[in-house]
């Protein structure tokens, strides 16, 4: 009697389909860096001021920091800073230790600060501002700093500067080595401000008797690096 032979088939499994790893050879690329810069005369002034109080309780020293910090706030107001260019910057309240050698901290009472941060934009009245706030209980002053409040243009005429600088030593690079500058593959850039002081007499003129302050000029800088793809 003949048989058909028995055949035993696998059952079918559904398998996921095999991811498809595709490596592409690195491009050749040519990567370079440059600084454009642009001098402007600021018509900005950033500065801050504050009151630093101590007092043997934490009330104490918010307290005393509260009252001579109005006064700064109202002479800062009646010289005619608008309320957009006054922010506080922080208040803070730290305890105060001694420490003596070998033995554990001793609190000695606490420290309170508050800070405002302005911007000035009558650059004639920067002196004469830091010493109405020293007048009325300021402590703390830093700055100023000059800046320039419409800066777009200047940037703008660093990044053209930077940008020709880059491409005009891509194109020696490429000359240089054999190779051709294909496409650009990738641009980044960084801000900066530079100030660059004049003498002190040119404000004090104006100034008087005034805590001298010359705004001189500002760099305003941009540095650009590019990639570009190269080809032999």
């Amino acid at each position: 009697m003949f048989r058909l032979p028995v055949l035993f088939a696998a059952p079918l499994i559904a398998l996921p389909a095999a991811a498809q790893v595709v490596l592409t050879a690195p491009v050749p690329t040519l990567t370079l860096s440059a600084e454009g810069r642009s001098l402007r005369t600021p018509d900005l002034a950033e500065m801050s001021g504050g009151v630093v109080t101590t007092a043997p309780t934490a009330q104490g020293a918010m307290t005393e920091n509260a009252t001579k910090m109005t006064a700064v706030v109202a002479a800062i107001r009646r010289a005619g800073i608008a309320e957009r260019d006054i922010q506080t910057a922080g208040i803070s309240l730290q305890p105060q230790y001694r420490y003596d050698q070998n033995q554990p901290p001793v609190l000695t009472g606490y420290q309170a600060s508050n800070t405002v941060t302005l911007r000035l934009r009558k650059l004639a009245d920067v002196g004469r501002l830091l010493d109405t706030l020293v007048s009325v209980g300021a402590n703390q002053l830093n700055g100023p700093n000059f800046r320039v409040d419409n800066d777009a243009a200047a940037l703008d005429e660093a990044r053209l500067q930077a940008v020709a600088t880059v491409k005009a030593r891509a194109d020696l690079y490429a000359k240089a080595t054999g190779v051709k500058i294909k496409r650009v593959l990738s641009i980044t850039e960084q801000q900066g401000y530079e100030g660059r002081p004049q003498p002190m007499m040119a404000m004090r003129a104006k100034m008087e008797a005034d805590t001298p302050v010359a705004p001189g000029e500002v760099t305003l800088s941009v540095t650009v690096t590019m990639s570009f793809e190269v080809e032999p």
